[in-house]
């Protein structure tokens, strides 16, 4: 976790690599839930036995699932004392580049790539989202997520 006193902290790291989250296991039992709540019951996810079979030799976390994880990198990654709100704007780019088995883990690398002012006392930021692999040398998944923060 790395703190930070106020947003003013942020920009002058624009392009360095800012936090890290920690590891994160991925459950069968995430997975069945992610799939319930976005109706996405494809047997690679949920049907273990034929996933074992299958392609990845394993069910596998769905590519939004492990987007989905974003919020609780930047939760575990970094602090900015003096904000009363946060929010997630957008996306810029997405890729999935690597499966994510059931009983991985993962974790997230922040490298801040913008930083503007905004009104309302803010401050937006994008952020190049590394979603790494334990293991692999391919990354989950590479995002640009662009965060707003409020003081």
């Amino acid at each position: 976790m790395r703190t930070f006193s106020s947003l003013a902290e942020l920009a002058p790291l624009v392009g360095q690599e800012v936090a890290t989250s920690d590891w994160m296991v991925i459950t069968q039992q995430q997975v069945n839930l992610f799939a319930d709540a976005t109706g996405d019951h494809q047997w690679i996810h949920v049907d273990v036995d034929k996933a074992r079979a299958g392609p990845f030799g394993a069910p596998i976390a769905h590519g939004f699932l492990t987007l989905s994880l974003l919020p609780k990198i930047f939760e575990q990654a970094l602090r900015i004392e003096g904000t009363r709100m946060g929010v997630n704007y957008g996306l810029n780019k997405v890729r999935f580049t690597a499966p994510v088995p059931v009983g991985s883990r993962v974790r997230g690398r922040l490298e801040l790539l913008a930083c503007e002012a905004i009104e309302g006392n803010g401050m937006q930021m994008t952020w190049k989202v590394t979603v790494e692999l334990e293991g692999s040398p391919r990354p989950a998944c590479v995002a640009e997520s662009i965060t707003r923060r409020y003081a």
